[in-house]
């Protein structure tokens, strides 16, 4: 590239630059505190993930509404330039007054993720649905598609997951065990554990599909698509592939660390190295992170101990992790989200959003911070005196 249009590069970042600085009041980010839109409301996007498409972050997440009401409003959506200021682009997939639609108002809709299917050209959104008046016994996954990032988008179906299909890394002689059920009614003894652990509720839902709860979405270097998510009672986490599409399961899965109690899956990757932040089972109520690595999606996953440091790092800072954001254009930067859940008055949650940073070693750590920037992480333009240089 020549001298002049080196100059006039930097010159159309330093004026970007400062136009974005006079239009946007607010470049920083402070966790559990009232996080508004661009209309002045509290952002209501909770259990949510984040999309960059096109030089813009889309940000997806459960619209709860006032207490008393429906549990559900559907999937709401934000978008940002910089991740501090957010447009509210509203509510992306709406709840139904149709009796008997899986979306029927007082359903419960948690944990939405969207990828973009570069092959289709369609944004693809899976979320944990359970149908109105069944408390927590469906534990389905939904999916729905649309064109454009901000919706709206068009729900397809809910199910179960991989019916008749037995986890790729589970034995034959785990497959062909045959389990005497009456011995395993009374739960949480040893010998129940044992048998969790072989695959005794895999084979209970082997028929209908594998239950799927809390979740996430993962889209790999190869544009190969991964679907993690909480099964068999919130006891065993599944990785499992999608189809080309985003639109299937293939078939293809793993079970991680049976009866390990572990959920709100969060996943990245960092050179060789893929990484996921879970959370344990304790309700509402916030408890320590859990971190495992793998050098590859298939395994073998190995636990880590909790990556939080500072203040309330033993219970997650107060929060529960729910998805991990590579930031573009930035040095590295992960942004590690939680929530903080207020099961009162769910729609005051609040977020906690913090950078990860990567020892010596490459093992993710997670300070506490009152608040931070992500114009601290962002790459900056080689130096005007550079340029001559040449």
């Amino acid at each position: 590239m020549s001298l002049h249009k080196y100059i006039f590069v930097f010159c159309f970042l330093l004026l970007t630059s400062i136009i974005v600085s006079a239009q946007n009041n607010n470049q920083v980010i402070r966790s559990k505190t009232v996080w508004n839109d661009d209309k002045g409301s509290h952002i209501n996007a909770h259990g949510g993930g984040v999309l960059f498409h096109q030089g813009r972050y889309y940000w997806y997440g459960e619209h709860r509404l006032p207490k008393g009401d429906a549990p559900s409003g559907g999937v709401s959506c934000y978008s940002s330039a910089d991740l501090c200021n957010w447009v509210n682009e509203g509510i992306v997939l709406a709840t139904t007054n149709e009796a008997g639609h899986d979306l029927e108002r007082g359903c419960i809709i948690e944990r939405p993720k969207v990828i973009f299917n570069p092959i289709t050209g369609q944004f693809v959104m899976w979320f944990h649905l359970e149908l109105k008046g069944q408390g927590y016994a469906a534990a389905r996954a939904g999916v729905a598609v649309s064109d454009s990032p901000t919706g709206n988008f068009q729900f397809l179906r809910s199910g179960r997951i991989n019916a008749g299909v037995y986890p790729a890394n589970m034995t034959q002689e785990e497959r062909a065990f045959i389990f005497d059920n009456d011995k395993y009614k009374e739960w949480w003894t040893a010998e129940w554990y044992r048998a969790i652990d072989k695959g005794l509720f895999v084979k209970r839902d082997l028929e209908s599909g594998q239950m799927s709860r809390d979740m996430t979405l993962y889209v790999d270097e190869d544009g190969k698509a991964y679907h993690i998510y909480s099964s068999e009672d919130n006891l065993t986490l599944h990785i499992a592939e999608l189809t080309d599409d985003y639109l299937h399961h293939t078939g293809n899965y793993i079970r991680l660390f049976p009866g390990g109690h572990n959920e709100a899956p969060a996943i990245f990757k960092k050179e060789d190295t893929y990484w996921m932040i879970a959370s344990g089972c304790t309700g509402w109520q916030p408890n320590e992170a859990r971190l495992f690595s793998s050098p590859t999606m298939w395994g073998p996953w190995t636990q880590h101990a909790n990556p939080c440091i500072g203040t309330d790092a033993a219970i997650t800072f107060g929060g529960q992790s729910t998805f991990a954001l590579p930031v573009e254009g930035a040095n590295q930067l992960v942004i590690f989200m939680a929530d903080v859940w207020n099961p009162d008055n769910l729609i005051d949650s609040r977020y906690v959003w913090l950078p990860v940073e990567f020892q010596s070693d490459g093992t993710p750590t997670i300070a506490w911070s009152e608040q931070w920037s992500p114009l601290d992480f962002v790459v900056q333009p080689e130096p005007l005196f550079s340029l001559f240089e040449e």
